[in-house]
């Protein structure tokens, strides 16, 4: 049976790397479903491969939208399970790599298909974001779903209004229509891989991340985006905190410490979705032979 091979773990914990080497070994192809990778205006802050990285091997499903262009998971899935069972007509192996557990998880047991919902909630919520901030969204969504509250990034304000807008429309959790079984068929066997790092070095790998970040030009990308500030793409981490230092909410040194915050706790919350929600196999990153011998068994 064919091998769709998925590389997962938290922000900067090396899977472009081992990705690449699995791609050489298995003279194959990279899928990614990092959801930030998709948009080509975002470059710096999402820590895409670089020229280099993507000489070595072909990737797919990096800079294939714009940021003016809404993408979700169902159409992800659509888009990526069509590619990957064409690529297994020539290939016995398919690399899929990234940090986006929804994406992956929409990519390997389908996408439960939501509710049209009023196109009214979504105003009246957006403007109480803007008008009050985030902590009241987030309360409401804890009152409301606490099942979907404990397992998402509470910080990330776009997706608090697509979960309770879902709530408030239809009067049920957004929890609710997430109960896909998971039985689709599909014609490959998914393997997935973790990287596996202890905490302190992880942490560690994240600041210096975000330090090499701001060397490469982060704040300049950030403003020359500044404009389109308010577009879903862009309400992500190491994008927002500098929007809120370039509109006067606090000054650079603080707006970095905060990008270094927010991407801790995004890793975690990573690392407890891939450990509680998915079958994954846990390696060492620099250990490419022993993962190698687990997926040919």
């Amino acid at each position: 049976m064919k091998k769709l091979i998925c590389i997962v773990g938290p922000t900067a914990s090396g899977k472009t790397k081992v990705a690449i080497e699995l791609a050489k070994h298995y003279n194959t192809e990279i899928v990614n479903f990092d959801s930030r990778q998709f948009y080509k205006e975002m470059h710096i802050g999402t820590a895409k491969p670089s020229d280099h990285e993507r000489a070595q091997a072909i990737h797919h499903f990096i800079d294939c939208r714009s940021i003016h262009q809404d993408y979700n998971a169902g159409e992800y899935e659509r888009d990526a399970s069509k590619f990957i069972m064409e690529a297994f007509k020539t290939k016995d192996h398919i690399i899929c790599v990234g940090g986006s557990g929804f994406y992956l998880n929409a990519l390997l047991f389908g996408f439960d298909e939501m509710p049209a919902i009023d196109p009214t909630i979504r105003e009246k919520l957006n403007l109480q974001f803007k008008s009050e901030g985030i902590e009241p969204l987030q309360k409401m969504l804890k009152e409301k779903d606490p099942e979907h509250y404990a397992k998402m990034d509470i910080q990330n304000h776009a997706r608090l209004i697509r979960a309770l807008e879902i709530c408030l429309s239809t009067q049920k959790t957004y929890s609710s229509f997430k109960t896909k079984s998971k039985n689709i068929e599909r014609d490959w066997k998914a393997i997935i891989i973790g990287m596996d790092w202890n905490r302190d070095s992880l942490y560690k790998r994240i600041e210096q991340r975000v330090d090499q970040m701001m060397e490469d030009g982060l704040l300049n990308e950030v403003q020359n985006l500044y404009p389109k500030k308010d577009l879903n793409a862009l309400k992500t981490v190491g994008y927002t905190e500098i929007f809120n230092h370039l509109n006067g909410s606090y000054d650079l040194p603080r707006a970095i410490e905060l990008i270094k915050r927010n991407t801790r706790r995004y890793a975690k919350k990573q690392m407890t979705w891939f450990k509680n929600q998915i079958d994954t196999t846990w390696f060492a990153p620099e250990d490419i032979h022993s993962m190698m011998e687990f997926i040919d068994k």
